[in-house]
């Protein structure tokens, strides 16, 4: 794996907003948005010549789309700079269906970047506004026009289910609004809170309830058959795309335990066995930056035994799954004859399924990966 393209991830940590429902780190203090990108260039020149090149980029966040073209230009040029990129490279950024007028997305385009994440989340007003979107129905349409114009070919976009208020039918709108629009890549994620969102209070203080087991599966199946219908790959979990060349190839890396570099305030980075992460404070970043330091916050080295089950974990959860001579190889682990009790019982519950060199999820194993993990 050290040898091959690895991904780069930018992270963002900025948003106008913080959702109702989001865990993720972020920031408000725009006024630290010129700083950051001038930062990110010399946190990159700590890790080159770590990597020998990247093949996707993705900038995430956060809001991405709250920068301006000049501070995305100044990024991407540092990037090119200190690393080694690939003339086919995927290079994503997550937009905010409000930030994304033609304009700005035309000079992205003009910037290089080929990809483009809409979060959506849903069509309906009435649950955006409930999850705390600063969008609307009518201008998350507008932004996918506007990235059509501005001559986008592979557009993803993102939605949340099993929220409090929605029914199947609008569920299934959603989705057929979404394939009627022709998106490339969705995702389609079930609705999760963590304890210290505000979302997961309001539930709490209204008696709100999440999906049940059996509504969430119900969910996950009739997503799955609505986008497959519609001739869409259900390729991992929460994540469809139209062809197999427009799976999203940075997260594929992560599923695949191939390397992958993060910068920015909590972004994660995978390499030789280890994980690092930076400090979850855009003020602690900037410092450790001014101050000639990575702005490391932890750091781990897996063993051969957490790499196996992690590898186990993310396999599970694609429709490829585990390649097994690869497996034994990166791992040690006869996967037929080490765990051949437990393989042969999900297989006989049909969760699982065995060709010449493959051990893949069926659709039910995906509805239970995180189960299927504990093996």
């Amino acid at each position: 794996m050290k040898n091959k393209p690895a991904g780069l991830y930018i992270h963002v940590p900025f948003c106008l907003s913080k959702c109702a429902y989001c865990s993720f780190y972020s920031s408000s203090s725009l006024h630290l948005i010129d700083e950051f990108t001038k930062s990110i260039p010399r946190e990159m020149a700590f890790y080159k010549n770590i990597f020998p090149s990247f093949d996707t980029i993705y900038i995430g966040g956060g809001t991405p789309s709250l920068l301006s073209v000049a501070q995305v230009h100044d990024i991407l040029l540092a990037i090119h700079f200190n690393f080694q990129i690939h003339l086919q490279a995927e290079i994503t950024m997550e937009v905010n269906p409000g930030d994304a007028s033609q304009d700005y997305l035309q000079q992205l385009r003009a910037l290089g970047i080929n990809r483009i994440n809409i979060g959506i989340q849903s069509f309906d007003d009435t649950l955006l506004k409930f999850l705390g979107r600063r969008h609307s129905a009518r201008s998350a349409l507008a932004a996918v026009e506007a990235a059509r114009a501005a001559g986008f070919e592979n557009l993803g976009m993102d939605f949340i289910y099993g929220v409090s208020g929605q029914t199947m039918d609008s569920w299934k709108q959603t989705l057929k609004t979404a394939v009627d629009l022709c998106a490339e890549h969705l995702s389609c994620y079930q609705l999760s809170l963590d304890k210290k969102t505000p979302l997961h209070q309001r539930y709490l203080t209204e008696g709100l309830s999440l999906l049940t087991e059996d509504q969430a599966l119900d969910y996950f199946l009739t997503t799955s058959q609505v986008l497959t219908d519609a001739g869409y790959t259900h390729y991992e979990v929460s994540n469809f795309a139209r062809t197999d060349s427009l799976k999203s190839r940075h997260n594929m890396k992560y599923w695949c335990h191939t390397p992958y570099l993060g910068l920015g305030p909590a972004a994660h980075t995978f390499l030789d066995h280890q994980r690092w992460w930076n400090k979850s404070s855009v003020e602690a970043y900037l410092k450790s930056i001014a101050g000639e330091m990575k702005p490391q916050e932890g750091f781990e080295k897996l063993s051969l035994e957490q790499l196996r089950l992690e590898a186990w974990f993310l396999g599970m959860r694609t429709k490829d799954g585990i390649d097994l001579a690869q497996f034994k190889t990166s791992y040690g682990c006869d996967l037929l004859t080490d765990k051949k009790p437990i393989i042969d019982e999900l297989i006989r519950n049909r969760l699982v399924e065995l060709t010449e060199r493959h051990l893949h999820p069926t659709l039910a194993g995906m509805a239970v990966a995180d189960s299927l993990a504990l093996i």
